[in-house]
């Protein structure tokens, strides 16, 4: 499992700070097309790997974005590339996504919608992230604006978002990644607590597995030929604005506690708070085949450690990681 990385504000953060004051002192959000994922760059540790431990600089900040995914939203930029995909149930219902974003930055990311405050909770994992996203309930702002990650609203980093063509508003506001870090941190800041590699003994053989919200529905269906799990969302297929499919390698449905929150949107409908602190249950999806799991979280500066039944590490297949939180 991998470790917290002790903050280390140092060099990196000195550096990534000022990149910051650059950029939201820079004028307007551009314009234009949707743009398409292709022609990020990758840092030179393409594959996981676990975080240094006390004595190594801290990998620097990676980036979390707050996805639109209601239907005029879709089809989404860049989420392909996203290192794990967490969705989260909100108002009505309805779905949202965080995508994390450690080993590459594609040219634009969205579209970018609001946080929750489940985000805060689930973000303590890492070390000082960047939260991308666009507004939240007002009273949750200053909560935000506390908590240790570095926020990164269009507000304040103007020339780093841009208002698409293709998608009405507020369904078209996107991110060039580029314009908010300097590079991608590495492998390394993933102190997320999974484990990849073999599979685990067992499991049972799976073809398609639909995880279902209120209003909301994620299908996953495996590809023997692509050797991933091809994405549906409320039954149509998940693809980017490039077309691309979006294919996880690995697809965890974790059973935790939703309870309402004290906040709620503009209809008054109650935020649910989704809880990834303590411990349940978990389907794990690799390989064609579904695993039962057991999930523990003792406190939220901690990732998230998956076994098997028998107390043996569940590890996940090397690629993208999607996390779906259903209803215990």
């Amino acid at each position: 499992m991998r470790q917290k990385v002790p903050t280390r504000r140092g060099a990196m953060a000195a550096a990534l700070l000022t990149v910051a004051a650059m950029v939201s002192l820079t004028t307007g959000c551009g314009s234009g097309g949707d743009a398409s994922a292709d022609g990020g760059t990758r840092t030179p540790a393409q594959s996981r790997t676990p975080a240094p431990g006390p004595g190594h600089a801290s990998a620097g900040s990676l980036l979390a974005v707050k996805i639109d995914n209601v239907g005029p939203a879709r089809p989404q930029t860049g989420l392909d590339a996203a290192d794990i995909v967490y969705a989260e149930q909100v108002e009505g219902g309805l779905s949202r996504l965080m995508a994390i974003y450690a080993t590459r930055f594609p040219k634009a990311i969205g579209p970018v919608r609001s946080a929750r405050e489940s985000d805060l909770e689930l973000l303590r994992q890492f070390d000082e992230p960047t939260l991308a996203f666009s507004g939240a309930q007002h009273k949750l702002l200053s909560v935000i604006d506390k908590a240790p990650l570095r926020p990164a609203p269009p507000e304040r980093n103007a020339a780093a978002y841009y208002r698409g063509t293709t998608k009405p508003a507020p369904h078209n506001l996107y991110l060039r990644p580029a314009r908010l870090l300097r590079s991608a941190p590495g492998a390394a800041a993933l102190t997320t607590g999974f484990r990849f590699g073999a599979a685990p003994a067992g499991g049972s053989p799976q073809t398609s597995r639909t995880v279902r919200f209120p209003a909301a529905r994620f299908t996953f269906s495996w590809s023997a030929t692509a050797h991933r799990w091809l994405v549906s969302m409320d039954g149509t297929p998940t693809v980017t604005t490039d077309g691309k499919r979006v294919a996880p390698a690995t697809v965890v449905v974790q059973y935790v506690k939703l309870v309402k929150s004290k906040y709620h949107d503009v209809l008054g409908n109650n935020t649910p708070f989704t809880q990834t602190v303590g411990s349940g249950t978990a389907k794990v999806l690799r390989d064609g085949r579904v695993f039962d799991a057991e999930w523990k979280r003792p406190a939220a500066t901690d990732g998230t450690e998956f076994t098997t039944n028998d107390g043996a590490p569940m590890n996940f297949a090397s690629g993208q990681v999607w996390v779906v939180f259903a209803q215990a």
